[in-house]
């Protein structure tokens, strides 16, 4: 694993590289993505199914494309009491971290009789997408639906292609089922991000589309957009780990490791004013890739996108942090809520050594749909907010009309706009 200090003339450029990687524009992925959008939004199921048997190696139809909740509950029926208790501890902690971003329609009114809020209400459709060709992530499925489910979204669809053409995992099924799905739709890539989008005679439109995918899927979310909401566009997955030196080197390196197993393109990069723990961890990190069943992945993930950054302080390596705005940032070190106060941009932070990334992947409780690729500059977790819309209220009794009216003509005035003005003069006077 690199090591590299800060003050290096190669630091900057590859800084640069790293947290940059995953902004290449591919150009004939675009456009076989718009080709794909296009196809489903004109011919509807005839399209979408088209393209299931060529890229799942699957002849569904209307019928054998859809799951029911019957089935999602016997699967969650049929596990095993241990993966039961698994699925069901995640789902009451992250319903309960959820339930606590709820927000109520509000009003004010003052003594000039102007009456002002908001009516907060739920999504009628959301379509949540699941990877599940190569690996299946039922935590994912638990972290979109049921915070979609506690804003009171009254549609829930999940769209998941089939496990290696031979049906949806029941782990799957069984997360679906705790997430209140409505349906589930045995589709993926961006096919399926275009049936939501626009609708097809089988699959239905939806609000707003979320949850992360591969290429084809963050493609396709960026191209429907304005024709369908989104959450984000999910970038490559990455971790920074800021360290004192005084942690167990093997600790972090698992925490290292653990990131970079994801796919070839994540980024996993510890930083600490600690040269001799640095080399530490990173000899660790070299052992302990030995030993991971998806070693081949992570080792191509830590010799491109892997480093250890050797800072001149602490203080140094949060101006560091705040520059890559890390999807996942780690604090091990002996005071981290101190640390924690010059933190801007991160997508979740963990709080010392028994806190690791994964416990945030899984059941802490909070979502682990988190923005990446530094757009967590200016965005956030996936949470109950992503479900709700805010409609503004305004009412005007005729004593503040009468107080406002002048200063309303005048501003349209200022603008230009006589029609805005003259639809305030037409009411002075009159009675409602």
């Amino acid at each position: 694993m690199r090591t590299i200090r800060t003050g290096d003339g190669n630091f900057e450029p590859e800084f640069r590289r790293i947290k940059g990687r995953g902004r290449v524009l591919d150009r004939g992925l675009e456009a076989e993505v718009r080709r794909i959008i296009d196809d489903v939004a004109a011919r509807g199921d005839e399209a979408l199914f088209e393209y299931i048997r060529r890229f799942d190696r699957l002849s569904l139809d209307s019928r054998s494309i859809v799951v029911s909740t019957d089935e999602m509950q016997q699967a969650l029926e049929d596990l095993d009491p241990a993966t039961r208790d698994i699925l069901e501890t995640a789902a009451g902690r992250i319903e309960d971290f959820h339930k606590r971003q709820l927000v109520g329609s509000w009003s004010y009114g003052g003594e000039d009789g102007v009456e002002l809020g908001q009516l907060i209400v739920p999504l009628e459709r959301v379509g949540v997408y699941a990877p599940g060709g190569l690996a299946s992530y039922p935590s994912t499925v638990l972290m979109a639906t049921i915070p979609a489910r506690v804003a009171g979204v009254c549609e829930i669809y999940l769209a998941t292609p089939s496990a290696k053409g031979d049906g949806v995992d029941r782990l799957i099924l069984a997360a679906a089922g705790l997430g209140g799905v409505q349906c589930l739709y045995r589709m993926g890539g961006a096919q399926a991000v275009a049936a939501f989008a626009y609708g097809t005679q089988t699959v239905p439109y939806v609000d707003k589309i979320v949850g992360p995918g591969n290429a084809y899927v963050a493609m396709a979310k960026r191209m429907v957009y304005g024709a369908v909401g989104i959450d984000m566009i999910a970038g490559p997955s990455e971790v920074m780990i800021v360290c004192d030196g005084n942690a167990d080197p093997s600790w972090i390196a698992a925490d290292l490791v653990a990131q970079a197993e994801h796919d070839e393109m994540a980024s996993a990069i510890l930083l600490t004013p600690a040269e001799s723990f640095a080399l530490a961890v990173s000899e660790e990190v070299e052992r302990q890739l030995n030993t991971l069943v998806r070693g081949a992945i992570a080792r191509r993930a830590i010799d491109e996108y892997g480093a250890v950054f050797v800072t001149e302080s602490l203080k140094e390596a949060v101006e560091i942090v705040n520059r890559f705005a890390p999807e996942h940032l780690e604090l091990v070190v002996d005071r981290p809520k101190n640390l924690l106060k010059g933190i801007r941009n991160a997508g979740a932070v963990f709080l010392g050594p028994l806190t690791p990334e994964a416990f945030g992947d899984y059941l802490a409780g909070p979502n682990h749909i988190l923005p990446t690729g530094g757009t967590a500059r200016f965005s956030s977790p996936l949470g109950v907010h992503d479900f709700i819309k805010r409609t503004n209220i305004i009412s005007f009794s005729r004593s503040s009309f009468d107080m406002y009216g002048d200063k309303a003509v005048a501003f349209a005035g200022l603008e230009g706009l006589e029609g805005h003005g003259n639809s305030v003069r037409v009411r002075k006077g009159k009675k409602s």
